[in-house]
């Protein structure tokens, strides 16, 4: 991003939070807080940077508040999910690597995808369930955008390409669903992470192909080494 678009990111937080403070505009701080931390969080694993973890349990932390006031129970109980997934995340993004190093970009395997979508299926009916008798404000959107978003971080904790699918598709219900919470600010912060998931999957699809192009010259590398 060059420095155009920082100052511009920079002056729009400002007037948001001068607007959440002198309560003119429908939104608070918290959730202000979420949209900075969000964006900064999500443009941060796009470049695989390692800080995007500690930003965005913080994120958890700010949007836990803002959806537990807008009674979204399911989506505040993820943030709780989303805090622990952040430390491990961090850790395996760190260490989870080949000898303990740094993990770089894979895919998911078929028999693990299978097992994420069945898994996915029956959390989102069971929620479903479960937050209709405790009167939540959409039950299914809620139940179904919280259990694929648990699958998104969960494929991004472990790295994997296809976590970026995921969250497009879940970001996309996240727009309809905050927009008819009232939650305009949210409802924008999530149409700036649907935009940065989009570049994220284009970058991380590049990063991947390098690494296949290397691991096959290492590979002629080692054959001609045996060979000779």
């Amino acid at each position: 991003i060059n420095k155009s678009a920082y100052g511009i990111f920079t002056t729009v937080s400002l007037m948001l939070f001068a607007g959440a403070y002198y309560e003119m505009l429908p939104t608070t701080i918290p959730e202000v807080l979420g949209f900075v931390t969000g964006v900064v969080c999500v443009w941060l694993v796009v470049k695989e940077n390692m800080w995007n973890w500690p930003i965005g349990i913080a994120n958890s932390v700010f949007f836990l508040y803002t959806f537990w006031k807008a009674n979204l129970f399911a989506d505040s109980m993820l943030q709780v999910v989303y805090i622990v997934l952040g430390f491990l995340g961090w850790y395996w993004w760190q260490y989870g690597g080949d000898s303990r190093k740094e993990l770089t970009v894979g895919r998911v395997s078929y028999i693990e995808m299978i097992l994420l979508a069945i898994a996915a299926g029956a959390g989102t009916i069971y929620m479903t369930d479960y937050l209709e008798s405790v009167k939540d404000a959409a039950p299914f959107l809620d139940a179904a955008t919280t259990v694929s978003s648990l699958v998104a971080q969960y494929l991004l904790s472990r790295k994997y390409l296809e976590n970026w699918y995921v969250w497009i598709v879940t970001d996309v219900v996240y727009i309809y669903l905050y927009i008819i919470k009232e939650l305009y600010l949210t409802s924008v912060t999530y149409v700036v992470f649907l935009i940065l998931c989009f570049i994220g999957l284009v970058a991380w699809r590049k990063t991947w192909n390098k690494q296949l192009d290397s691991s096959s010259v290492n590979s002629i590398h080692s054959t001609m080494a045996i060979n000779s």
